[in-house]
């Protein structure tokens, strides 16, 4: 298996999901003949804040797994942590877009023990 593979599977993923999250966004401002803001829609609203918390979760993830690939790229934590982050991602968007509290509560508190792992893996890797 490539070096960079888990690295390189993280980012089309998460890239893929963030221009999927993107998308929505554009087919609801089309439907509803929104340019700017949210116009007080509610499913706007909620498509918006999906999208901007990817982006808020997903850039320092990818940076973390590279900095881990660099290291350490045999780490038998990368594939838990590609498949982990990105299954508590998907999680947190159908919780969010689809108003279930349940999977958005589960998405975005396995979203931050995944970052923390990561976090972790590279300090270790470091200090090893």
């Amino acid at each position: 298996m490539n070096t960079y593979f888990w690295f390189a599977l993280l980012a089309a993923t998460q890239s893929l999901l963030l221009l999927a999250l993107a998308l929505n966004v554009s087919r609801i401002r089309m439907r509803h003949k929104i340019s700017l803001g949210d116009g007080n829609n509610k499913a706007l609203m909620a498509a918006i804040r999906t999208h901007s918390n990817s982006i808020e979760q997903a850039p320092c993830f990818v940076l973390v797994v590279l900095a881990l690939t660099l290291i350490d790229a045999t780490s038998p934590m990368l594939p838990v942590l590609v498949i982990g982050f990105t299954l508590a991602r998907l999680a947190h968007a159908w919780g969010m877009l689809y108003r279930v509290f349940m999977a958005r509560r589960i998405g975005a508190g396995l979203t931050y023990v995944f970052q923390l792992l990561a976090i972790i893996a590279v300090l270790h890797a470091l200090l090893a």
